[in-house]
């Protein structure tokens, strides 16, 4: 569990090549530059971890790239004692990144490998969201509403229980498209009737899929 000097130097390095990238908000960046991302990583991709891209993780799953990761961050307009929603666990990265950002962190994975495999890392590096089983379909009614939800995984349609979940005022970022590409969408709950829906470019991520395995 060691993160060294030479760590945190390429933390600083990948900060700022996701900042000319477009990232421009400074509590996304330090975040980014705060969470030791090669922890959450495979052992043989170790020296991957502070490189711009997405890598494979247990259950045929991947940890995103870190710029997509800040981009989605950064569109959910995340706040100090945000209570957010994660759908999606995976390896635990981006719950880790909310967390740094002062936020209350829900976060449920349909995969029960990924589940536990978070639930025994985050606590160890510092970080305590709170964990669910679940499918994230159906999210998490007993603990709504919620400020922000965040969804990590790819959606053909909008998740209308998500949408029910949400606070009036509340914002919801996720990735919705076909299986080859999808844009990330800004879904905005103006009130109980009425939502904004926002899209912000193509991105590539694994499908959501329903139920728990």
């Amino acid at each position: 569990m060691e993160d060294s000097f030479l760590h945190k130097g390429l933390r600083k390095k990948l900060v700022e090549e996701i900042k000319r990238k477009g990232i421009g908000n400074t509590d996304v960046l330090k975040a980014i530059d705060r969470v030791p991302r090669h922890l959450f990583m495979d052992s043989s991709f170790i020296h991957f971890a502070y490189k711009d891209q997405a890598f494979p993780i247990a259950a045929n799953q991947t940890i995103s790239q870190p710029y997509t990761v800040a981009f989605q961050t950064e569109l959910l307009d995340v706040q100090k004692g945000d209570k957010i929603l994660e759908v999606g666990t995976g390896s635990g990265y981006q719950a880790a990144v909310l967390l740094e950002m002062g936020a209350t962190v829900y976060t449920i994975e349909r995969q029960k490998l990924l589940n536990l495999g978070a639930q025994g890392l985050l606590p160890k590096i510092g970080y305590r969201p709170h964990f669910f089983y679940g499918d994230g379909f159906e999210g998490l009614p007993s603990y709504a509403p919620f400020d922000k939800i965040l969804v990590t995984a790819a959606a053909f349609d909008v998740p209308e229980k998500l949408v029910e979940q949400l606070k009036p005022g509340g914002k919801m970022v996720i990735p919705l498209g076909g299986r080859s590409s999808q844009s990330m969408t800004l879904i905005e709950k103006i009130s109980e009737e009425n939502v904004k829906i926002s899209e912000h470019g193509a991105f590539v991520f694994v499908p959501m899929l329903k139920g728990k395995i």
